[in-house]
């Protein structure tokens, strides 16, 4: 055999090896291109799943919760027997009925689903604002109700001591609803509620002198007295949605009519909401009339004495149905701006409305109250 054909044949074997090599090359970059493309594709997948997830907890966080029954959360409470007949219910104990429901609607706001948004500073808490405003007119109302119950309800006569743990409770509401560290809004709202229950406890076993609950007349107007003007300034606001003067004049007006205080002034007085804040104007006046609502059903049963006596228990149900159509749940996912019989409905003046009808009934009880 000749050196030619056996290098001829050598040839073959020797590029096979090298062959091989460079299919395995090409098949490792191919695999690398193909991860690559596949990280590329994830990315953006990932991306969108993380927005589906933040926007679906952030709906599910913004629904209202639902009204509570004042009558079984004062049983579950102090016992089923706290309160006394079924037509016209009185607790047995008077002023256990406000304060367990001041603990309720705290809870409420502080552990409902997504806990307390308002100072949240990671998605999807600090994205929101419709929650956090109607959290903050929920925090409202119930800083109202706590001021009343220390420096009226539990108080027999302008010399007397007011409650060390009411004093406590009302201080810690007042906190900075949007701190967020050292300490928290939600730590010194929970140290709110828990020296509401320890003033429960001290009201039902009558162990403690400075824990009492004087079911007055009087009392009860100087709260009245507050709640008219939270309820004023929101149809204020809520009226001024629209940027009509006009309309805003006379929504406003016909509140301050029943007031027997209307001017020119203040019924022009209001500006235009900005469109921006329409939103949370809205929210806002919802949780103040939710927690309201539950308020004054607690103020009808610590106070039922002194309703009938008064004949003013018809201008409590008044009350007590313009609230409930009030907090009713809205099914349109955006606030609706619309203006007079247009095609688009406006939910902030629907909310002035019956807020403004609360208002009236509010101040025809007050003024049963004082002359009754």
């Amino acid at each position: 055999m000749s050196a030619e054909q056996s290098s001829g044949k050598a040839e073959p074997q020797a590029s096979r090896p090298l062959s091989g090599a460079a299919e395995q090359a090409g098949a490792a970059s191919a695999s690398g291109k193909h991860k690559k493309a596949n990280i590329a594709r994830l990315g953006p997948v990932g991306l969108i799943v993380l927005v589906l997830v933040i926007s679906g907890l952030g709906m599910f966080w913004s629904v209202q919760p639902k009204p509570f029954s004042v009558k079984e959360n004062l049983a579950e409470m102090i016992g089923s027997d706290a309160i006394s007949g079924d037509a016209a219910p009185a607790s047995k104990v008077p002023g256990t009925a406000v304060v367990a429901t001041q603990i309720r609607v705290a809870k409420t706001m502080l552990h409902k689903p997504g806990g307390y948004l308002r100072n949240d500073m990671l998605p999807p808490g600090v994205l929101m604002d419709n929650m956090p405003n109607w959290e903050f007119g929920v925090l409202t109302e119930l800083r109202d109700s706590v001021r009343s119950l220390r420096n009226d309800f539990t108080r027999s006569q302008s010399q007397s001591i007011e409650s060390p743990l009411l004093q406590r409770a009302d201080s810690d509401f007042n906190f900075d609803s949007e701190a967020w560290f050292l300490p928290s809004a939600e730590e010194m709202y929970v140290d709110g509620v828990d020296n509401l229950e320890q003033f429960l406890e001290a009201l039902v076993s009558g162990n403690d002198n400075s824990a009492s609950f004087y079911a007055r007349a009087d009392n009860l107007r100087a709260y009245l007295e507050v709640v008219e003007k939270r309820l004023g300034s929101y149809g204020q606001r809520l009226a001024a949605s629209v940027g009509d003067p006009e309309l805003t004049a006379a929504i406003e007006g016909q509140q301050s009519n029943a007031a027997g205080e209307a001017t020119e002034a203040e019924a022009t007085a209001a500006e235009a909401t900005p469109w921006t804040q329409i939103d949370d104007v809205f929210y806002e006046a919802r949780g103040y009339a939710w927690a309201l609502l539950h308020m004054m059903k607690a103020v009808r049963i610590d106070f039922a004495q002194v309703l009938r006596q008064k004949n003013a228990e018809i201008s409590m149900e008044q009350i007590l149905r313009d609230l409930e159509q009030a907090v009713v749940r809205k099914y349109s996912p955006m606030v609706l701006n619309g203006h007079g019989f247009g095609v688009l409905a406006n939910h902030s003046l629907v909310l002035a409305s019956y807020l403004g009808r609360t208002n009236a009934a509010i101040i025809d009880l007050r003024v049963l109250l004082e002359r009754g």
